[in-house]
């Protein structure tokens, strides 16, 4: 692997997810954004779907779950940085609300400041019965989420207005792109040594994991399209709010376990659903959408 790709690799994932913003933003005009915050129910049921019922869940599984306290505390972790750009992709894909994924991401993105602090101290005292002082940037944290999600997708509404024709020859290409660069910068962070940014994770700790996550990404994405389902959204805010509660901020997942905290098993957990969830959420997605769909139409 080049060596400027391991010595960089948090830039380059901080680049392709811009990028990957921006793309979504050609999809996009001011007036989808004016409508999420014209009728916000959507928006609301979203954030308690991301920011209560999937902690809690969480919290549920891993109660039972058979891992350390520090794996445990990892997972946690990942249930409070919710959304990201990876679910902004996903409900791309989807043909969901684009508009409304991109301002959950940037929301939650700001509350998360607020209550990663509070949750992860709370979760390293239950269940390492220490605690220690977390404390994120605040100004650079928020400038960090504007940075790969507002600005970029900003930027990408702008071209759509403005250029057209270019916006339209630009969809269809980084449609199959887009996936292929996000599978890209994974591989890299997975595979890479760890002092150069990587994550150290051994097959057995991969295969110990996976279920876990995968039943915390399936449970969050069904709870979250009950919820909505139940709120009376239609359908395209049903899925993109399950898709928000299936998917989560691994990047800040990482960030918050290697940076903060210094504790490489706390990161495990993240890699692993960063590995394997982008496909998962994709088919768990489409397959309910596609059986609730052929449901009401037999009515």
């Amino acid at each position: 692997m080049p060596d400027i790709l391991l010595k960089n690799i948090d830039l380059l994932i901080n680049l392709v997810l811009a990028f990957i913003t921006f793309s979504l933003g050609l999809n996009l005009t001011k007036n989808d954004f004016r409508n999420i915050f014209a009728f916000p129910k959507g928006l609301t049921v979203g954030l308690i779907a991301q920011m209560i019922l999937l902690p809690l869940i969480t919290f549920g599984l891993m109660i039972i779950a058979p891992f350390s306290p520090a794996v445990k505390v990892g997972f946690m972790i990942i249930s409070f940085c919710p959304g990201g750009v990876t679910s902004n992709l996903v409900n791309y894909l989807m043909k969901a609300n684009i508009a409304l994924s991109i301002s959950l991401t940037v929301i939650n993105g700001i509350l998360c400041m607020f209550t990663i602090p509070f949750l992860t101290n709370g979760t390293l005292d239950y269940f390492v019965n220490q605690s220690q002082i977390i404390e994120l940037p605040l100004l650079s944290t928020i400038g960090h989420i504007a940075l790969i999600t507002a600005i970029p997708a900003a930027i990408g509404v702008t071209v759509r207005s403005k250029l057209p024709g270019i916006a339209d020859t630009l969809r269809p290409i980084l449609k199959y792109l887009l996936p292929a660069l996000l599978l890209l910068i994974f591989t890299i962070k997975i595979f890479a040594p760890a002092d150069n940014g990587g994550v150290a994770l051994s097959r057995t700790e991969l295969f110990d994991q996976v279920f876990w996550v995968l039943i915390l990404n399936f449970s969050g994405m069904f709870v979250g399209f009950i919820v909505s389902w139940i709120s009376g959204l239609d359908m395209p805010i049903r899925v993109t709010i399950m898709v928000e509660a299936g998917l989560h901020n691994t990047a800040m997942a990482l960030y918050i376990g290697g940076n903060i905290l210094q504790n490489a098993d706390m990161q495990k957990p993240a890699i692993v659903h960063a590995m394997v969830t982008f496909v998962s959420t994709f088919l768990f997605a489409w397959l309910i959408k596609t059986i609730t769909e052929k449901y009401f139409a037999s009515k």
